[in-house]
């Protein structure tokens, strides 16, 4: 009998657990939806202790940004530093220990024979080839050593310095001081001063358009890049980099895009602006001298629409010394060159090109490179470089 009892006991409890578990789930509900709308999130509530009552969603406001200012204030971006171009006054002089050292060789060459006691008609013969070897030029160097050789006999000259000083005479004389060296680049008429700037590639043109575009701007002037040479995507890249060095702006077209119309672009925009003066880097392939001669033929007429072009500059590369008076003729038929700049002459002890290259083509040097920097790029003094060419004489 209390096997009885305890079995019934023990199925009672076993009943009451079942049912406890089952109630209360069949007792939960699901809420229902949220009918505020919006971000908000719905919170389950343990169900109320009164059967029956239907307990409201919990709602939690979806976070609301009020727009408070970080906690770490962002620096606005810095604008960009521009290059400051060093002023041109003078830096033929600031650059002259540079040509001089490259100059070296044909100085201390001429100063060695100008010393001797007596100059005979070999000491003579010693100064000829050495300003030819220097890419004077044979009639110019010829033409040269007979007045310096006149001037000697008639004034008696006997110390070093004196017929170096004789020699220098003569040199600034061969490279005619008098000729206007002076760029075109003032505004007129309502529009800009137009630099053409031709020359073959490899001659450091595109770089030069950008050292003397950097030459304006140190003497105040205000300068926009016209990058016409379509055909080297390169090329565009490089004049733009230089004038975004110094705040200029660079009108370019596609690669391989017709060079007259980006020419024009340009100096329409330079008109637009009311810049001081538009540099248009041409294309330089001497492959088909025709070719060149109708190309660089159309840029000139198209830009001319606009009104004349006031400067031609041709870039003549003082390494290639008399391959490059080729060049310089090539050139010359196709548009009027009024100036020369010869570049890398810091480079070469062949610096009397720039006395063959006057001679030869009745043009002025007006600038001269010597050196790799943005700023190494000098107004061209007859004076100053025959200093430098020489050398000292001491």
């Amino acid at each position: 009998m209390e096997y009885v009892v305890a079995a019934v006991i023990l199925l009672v409890v076993l009943l009451a657990g079942a049912v406890g578990l089952v109630v209360p789930r069949m007792r939960r509900r699901e809420l229902p939806p949220s009918s505020t709308g919006g971000d908000t999130t719905t919170l389950e509530r343990p169900s109320a202790a009164e059967p029956g009552v239907q307990t409201p969603p919990l709602v939690v406001p979806a976070e609301v940004d009020e727009g408070l200012p970080p906690l770490i204030e962002q620096a606005p971006p810095a604008a960009p530093t521009l290059d400051r171009p060093e002023p041109t006054a003078g830096r033929m002089v600031r650059l002259r220990a540079r040509l001089s050292r490259s100059q070296n060789v044909f100085g201390k060459g001429l100063l060695s024979v100008l010393s001797r006691d007596h100059l005979d008609e070999d000491a003579w013969e010693e100064i000829e080839d050495s300003l030819i070897s220097a890419d004077v030029g044979v009639e110019a160097t010829q033409a040269i050593v007979a007045r310096l050789r006149e001037r000697v006999r008639v004034l008696g000259s006997r110390t070093v310095s004196d017929v170096r000083q004789q020699l220098a005479e003569e040199l600034v004389a061969a490279l005619e001081p008098e000729m206007d060296r002076t760029l075109k680049t003032t505004p007129h008429d309502g529009r800009p001063a137009v630099m053409l700037v031709v020359g073959v590639n490899g001659a450091g043109k595109t770089t030069t358009c950008g050292k003397i575009g950097r030459v304006l701007i140190a003497d105040g002037r205000s300068v926009l890049f016209g990058a016409a040479d379509t055909f080297r995507a390169a090329a565009a890249d490089q004049i733009q980099t230089w004038g975004e060095r110094v705040g200029a702006e660079t009108v370019r077209g596609p690669e391989g895009g017709d060079p007259a119309s980006v020419a024009f672009d340009a100096v329409k925009r330079g008109i637009e602006t009311g810049i001081d003066t538009v540099i248009i880097d041409t294309a330089g392939r001497l492959q088909n001298k025709v070719g060149l001669m109708d190309e660089l033929g159309k840029v000139k007429r198209v830009v001319e629409k606009h009104g004349p072009v006031d400067e031609t500059l041709l870039i003549l590369d003082a390494t290639t010394g008399q391959n490059g008076l080729e060049q310089a003729r090539v050139f010359t038929e196709v548009v009027d060159v009024t100036g020369v700049v010869l570049t890398k002459l810091d480079g070469t002890a062949k610096g009397g090109i720039v006395i063959a290259v006057q001679r030869k083509l009745g043009i002025p040097v007006k600038l001269v490179g010597l050196g790799e920097g943005p700023d190494d790029l000098a107004p061209f003094e007859p004076a100053a470089f025959v200093e430098a060419l020489l050398g000292s004489a001491a």
